[in-house]
């Protein structure tokens, strides 16, 4: 297993960001395969199914340990294959230690309250995991490519009218997850990095393709028109909230099997580096396993005695 966490160290690390300060999305191609082809991707998958295995088995001791819980965000652009990287990359995790939660428009409820209240109501319990399909990140996002939603969050003026807002609320965030991660809660932020070119690809198969009509939106393609606005605005995101304790993974996208790959590595190496155990016996403990042992075998070897009869 050790070899299994240090390749999954040296997979995920070139796309870590931990310090956000001279980060330039242009240096990262969102069809990078870290140096693998076409031909690689049967072992490409073959690893993949060697993560989520890995997955599966820290999640089980993350859950029998019951002292970390793990946040994994997931932000990107229409189309980037978020959802496909949470379905295959978490597939062999239990569904009682897992939480997905997809943050749409907010709620009536939601704008009443703080734009960070609805994602801390959905944060993970000691021993889970849990993932934010989307975040509280949209409001360094999307509220920043259409400040108008900032009408709606009925804030009071005179607190959004500062020198630099944006800059703000990164700090609040940042702020936020240093508690999480003082308190026992994991972070670790995915932005999945497609071109645009593979975007309009992807949209056309929602349209040419019937089983995927239902994911088309005429909103993502308005969307796509904001393309350089976003591009933007995700860059700023990553260099001001990019920390040791938070850190981004900014994964090439254009390929999911490669996206995938990363996603799962990342996840891997994060798990492996709490050093999870199941819960030592106590004394006590190991005395009772002893006595339903025997209370087993004896109930057995009576068992068996009447089958003989």
């Amino acid at each position: 297993m050790s070899d299994l966490f240090d390749n999954a160290r040296r997979l995920s690390r070139p796309y870590r960001v931990e310090h956000g300060k001279r980060f330039r999305l242009k240096d990262v191609d969102p069809g990078d395969r870290g140096g693998l082809d076409a031909g690689d991707k049967p072992r490409a998958l073959e690893a993949l199914r060697l993560g989520t295995d890995a997955i599966a088995d820290l999640q089980q001791r993350l859950y029998a340990q019951d002292r970390w819980s793990l946040l994994l965000v997931f932000q990107a652009i229409d189309a980037a294959g978020k959802d496909s990287a949470i379905k295959h990359v978490m597939s062999g995790v239990n569904p009682q230690g897992c939480q997905v939660y997809s943050f749409k428009s907010p709620s009536s409820e939601d704008l009443d309250h703080d734009y960070l209240w609805r994602s801390v109501k959905a944060l993970p319990e000691r021993g889970r995991i849990g993932i934010f399909n989307r975040s509280y990140y949209e409001e360094l996002v999307v509220v920043r490519v259409h400040p108008d939603l900032l009408e709606k969050q009925k804030v009071p003026s005179h607190l959004l009218d500062v020198k630099d807002l944006w800059k703000e609320r990164g700090r609040d965030i940042c702020n936020f997850e240093d508690y999480l991660s003082r308190n026992g809660t994991l972070v670790r932020k995915f932005f999945l990095h497609v071109s645009k070119k593979e975007q309009g690809k992807r949209f056309r198969e929602r349209l040419d393709k019937p089983e995927k009509n239902w994911k088309f939106s005429a909103a993502d393609l308005r969307e796509r028109d904001h393309w350089n606005e976003y591009q933007d605005a995700y860059e700023d995101m990553i260099r001001r909230t990019a920390t040791p304790v938070a850190p981004w993974y900014v994964v090439p996208a254009d390929n999911k099997w490669f996206t995938r790959i990363v996603v799962a590595a990342a996840i891997v190496d994060a798990l492996a580096g709490l050093k999870l155990e199941y819960p030592e016996i106590s004394k006590s403990q190991r005395q009772e396993i002893e006595r339903a042992k025997e209370v087993l075998g004896e109930s057995s070897r009576k068992g068996k005695k009447k089958d003989d009869k």
